[in-house]
């Protein structure tokens, strides 16, 4: 049996379980499709905009186990979890005393973001969603975050005149019978909800909450596992290479064919009952009517290296993933490595944007109760761009750096050269020579840098 038919056996829902998610449900007062029609025969299911309450749970519990026990399935998790974060996030912020507020939050020992950030960005890539409780101080404005498991989240709520705009979380019920309502943080007034939402928003009293999502379409309301795909075709590659294990343990095993010449067959069963298997090391003394053979099995396949090849490429091309990131080589050198791996690093700065949006959006919110710890968030327009958070992640991969200098000495020389031509003015040259210079790391202000050789005595 697969891993995702033990675990669609496991999971799959008794009347019983049923009958507690629809009392739950009901009790948030918001409708919830439970999906009894679903028929478990895959993963993945059949979904339009999101998958039933009971699906999603089995998503997560499939997408946790294929990270802990599933290399590949690790490996999609993983490795752009590296080259997002090996380096480490700097937060900035032009106002000196708001930079000492996003470094307290930063450092505090409750977020400890220095440690927590890499497990938050896993569990959004396994779980496809976050939800972080915010607590602040009523008197310093210090924010605090909590971690609700995507696992109590029951209902996402979303603005009825904007489906793509969540606005509320409402949790599965505790042991005592409680389902918590929390409002979703906007970095804005609540004058940027319509008035159904606004309502809506008022009924939930407890407390606020962040809520990031990914994988998601406009119209659905709870994110996506990156693995859940993939899932499916990780539990097939499994197969296939325990198959392959037990294949390997049948070539290994063998027989003694013993060949008994002229022998009649009562003379074959006596002899039968006298025979047993030689020991490694020992000796074995017939005469030439005898004949001993090992006889080892001929199952006659295709080459299996192959075959675990295209698995193995089916699923890491779903994930932008090239092969040699997975120690297949192939026929790869450097020059085609760097052109592989254009697509994997173009999805993994998309994905570095979504996190750069979640911190930036966490920090804002820090900085706006900082100056008003129980008060509404102001307008964002009006507010002071020196107090704007920037969330600043390394380069994911090294510059080739001598290309870069070899061309920034023909620019320098051609740019000199048009300039005393009078082919072009000296601000556009050093805009061109300031060009080429980001690519090696140094911002040039080509103004500033012409008004400075300028003003020089």
């Amino acid at each position: 049996m697969s891993i995702l038919n033990r675990f669609l056996t496991l999971w799959a829902p008794s009347a019983a379980g049923t009958a507690r998610l629809g009392e739950a449900a009901r009790s948030t007062g918001l409708a919830v499709d439970l999906d009894e029609d679903d028929g478990f025969r895959r993963l993945t299911g059949d979904a339009d905009r999101d998958l039933s309450l009971i699906s999603h749970a089995r998503m997560r519990k499939v997408a946790a186990h294929l990270w802990r026990t599933n290399l590949i399935a690790n490996r999609l998790i993983e490795l752009p979890l590296a080259f997002l974060l090996a380096e480490g996030v700097q937060v900035q912020v032009a106002d000196p005393r708001a930079q000492a507020w996003v470094e307290a939050f930063w450092n505090d020992p409750i977020n400890n973001f220095e440690v927590k950030l890499p497990k938050k960005v896993r569990e959004l890539a396994i779980f496809g969603e976050q939800c972080y409780p915010a607590f602040v101080n009523e008197v310093s404005g210090h924010l605090r975050l909590g971690y609700l498991d995507p696992g109590s989240i029951e209902t996402v709520i979303s603005d009825p005149e904007n489906p793509e705009q969540p606005i509320g979380i409402v949790t599965a019920r505790d042991a005592a019978g409680r389902a918590r309502r929390y409002q979703v943080i906007v970095n804005g007034p609540e004058e940027v909800f319509g008035r159904r939402a606004r309502a809506i928003r008022e009924t939930l009293t407890d407390g606020e909450c962040f809520y990031f999502k990914i994988n998601d379409l406009s119209g659905g309301t709870r994110g996506n596992s990156d693995l859940l795909a993939q899932a499916d075709w990780l539990d097939t590659y499994d197969q296939y290479l325990f198959g392959e294990i037990e294949r390997w343990n049948f070539l290994r095993a063998f027989m003694w064919d013993v060949t008994l010449k002229g022998a009649t067959p009562e003379e074959v069963r006596a002899r039968a009952r006298e025979i047993s298997p030689p020991a490694p090391g020992s000796v074995r003394i017939h005469n030439e009517a005898e004949e001993w053979r090992a006889e080892t099995p001929e199952l006659q396949q295709a080459e299996s290296a192959e075959g675990a090849r295209l698995f193995r490429n089916h699923v890491l091309g779903g994930a932008s993933v090239p092969e040699h990131w997975y120690g297949g080589g192939g026929n790869v050198n450097k020059a085609t490595a760097q052109d592989m791996g254009e697509p994997a690093f173009k999805v993994l700065a998309m994905r570095q944007r979504v996190l750069k949006h979640m911190i930036e959006e966490i920090l804002r919110y820090q900085i706006y109760r900082r100056l008003d710890p129980t008060g509404p968030l102001p307008d964002p327009e009006s507010f002071n761009p020196d107090l704007r958070p920037r969330a600043v992640f390394p380069e994911m991969i090294r510059r080739d750096t001598t290309a870069y200098a070899a061309a920034l000495r023909q620019v320098v020389e051609a740019a000199g050269a048009a300039v005393r031509q009078e082919l072009l003015s000296a601000n556009s040259a050093t805009a061109l020579i300031a060009l080429i210079a980001t690519q090696l790391g140094l911002e040039i202000d080509a103004a500033e840098e012409l008004a400075r050789l300028q003003n020089r005595p």
